[in-house]
Formats: structure tokens, sequence, C-alpha cells
């Protein structure tokens, strides 16, 4: 099948009403990796062919250039589509292949508010899980106290949450991220659907270290 015809023939799977996210796995599934196919959907734009690309790409194919210019089209999403999309590059792409991970390690410094932001849900990720955590963490706990109030919103939010997972499974530096949420004071006082953990580094860390006592 020539590839205008598939691409075509996805684009309208895509637009069909009612499309779910596990449809999107399935026809994912059905297609497996196809690199130029992504490519295609890519370029179509919107969600749901951008978010079918991320899962097709093939990641030894992926550039340092290409995810510039995949962070450039993303930053023309709302806040909450360009996460969704950069999440599901992160988990299917960036994390499957060891040169793609050790790209996405040098970017805490990045021009781009989503590639750091993808450098510390990276790092979050590591430690979420409670095994060993990796030898960065100094390091990281550094450059949470330096940068972290003035980050970009959806940046801070992500270090934030990498700084709870600190605490929460490291304990020899759980009272340093505990004071990092006291002095910065980031979401305190956010109201929290029922069910969920506040934000708020020492409620977080508390409330989490508590299931695992």
């Amino acid at each position: 099948m020539a590839l205008s015809t598939q691409l075509n023939d996805v684009l309208d799977q895509l637009s069909q009403p009612g499309l779910k996210l596990g449809d999107l796995r399935a026809i994912a599934k059905e297609i497996k990796k196809d690199h130029a196919l992504a490519t295609g959907l890519w370029a179509a734009g919107g969600l749901h062919p951008r978010l079918l690309a991320a899962l097709l790409f093939d990641p030894k194919l992926l550039t340092e250039e290409d995810f510039d210019r995949l962070a450039a089209d993303l930053a023309l999403h709302e806040p909450a589509e360009r996460n969704q999309v950069a999440d599901w590059l992160l988990a299917n792409q960036l994390s499957k292949d060891k040169r793609l991970v050790a790209l996405m390690e040098s970017w805490e410094r990045h021009p781009s508010p989503l590639m750091r932001r993808l450098f510390w849900y990276h790092q979050a990720r590591l430690r979420w899980t409670g095994q060993a955590p990796p030898p960065n963490t100094e390091s990281l706990l550094d450059s949470l106290e330096a940068r972290m109030a003035e980050e970009d919103p959806d940046v801070q939010w992500t270090m934030n949450f990498c700084a709870g997972w600190i605490g929460i499974h490291e304990p020899a530096h759980r009272a340093r991220c505990v004071a990092l949420g006291e002095r910065l004071g980031l979401y305190k006082g956010d109201k929290v659907s029922k069910g969920c953990t506040p934000a708020y580094l020492p409620e977080f860390i508390r409330i989490e270290v508590a299931k695992r006592g």
C-alpha cells in the first residue's frame, strides 16, 4: 500500500467520533513500527495523529535534530496536549534506546521548556518505582534548590514531582526535600480531589512515606 493511501486510511480512522486512547494503541499494535507513516502522521498535526506517531516512530532512527523539531511543533499545542504527547514520546521512544536516554539526560538546561520537563520527568520515573536510584541525586537537589523557584510552570511542577520521589525513596535526602518545599511554598493550600495526594512537598512526602510504612 502506498504511504499516501495508508496515511489517509489511518487519518480517517483517527477522525472517527469517540476515539479513545486504547483505540490508538490497538491501531499501533496492528501497524507495528513504521517510521515513514509516523512521520506523515506527525506532519498531519492534531492530538491523535501525533499520539499515534509517538507509538510508531522507530527510536533507532530519531535524532537530536528530530526532537528539536518535535518540540517546536508541540509548542503550538495547548499545554495539556503538549505534555500528553511528550509523555508518550518519553515512554515509547526516549526510554527505549540507550542513545536517546543519554540524549534526554543532557536536557537539564535545554532552551526548550518541554525538553527540560522531559529531563525532570525521566529523573522522577527512575525513582518512583523504588528501585536503587541513580547516583546523581546530590546534583539534582543542587539544581532544584537553585532553579525551581523561577522555572516555567510545567517544568516547575515536574521538578517538584521529582523532588517528592527523592524525598520518599531516599531517606538521607528527605529533610532537604521537605525544607525545599517549605521554603518555596509551591502548591501549599491547593485544593486536592478526594483520594489524590497533595503536590506540596512536605505533605506529598509525608503521605507517601506513611503508605509505605
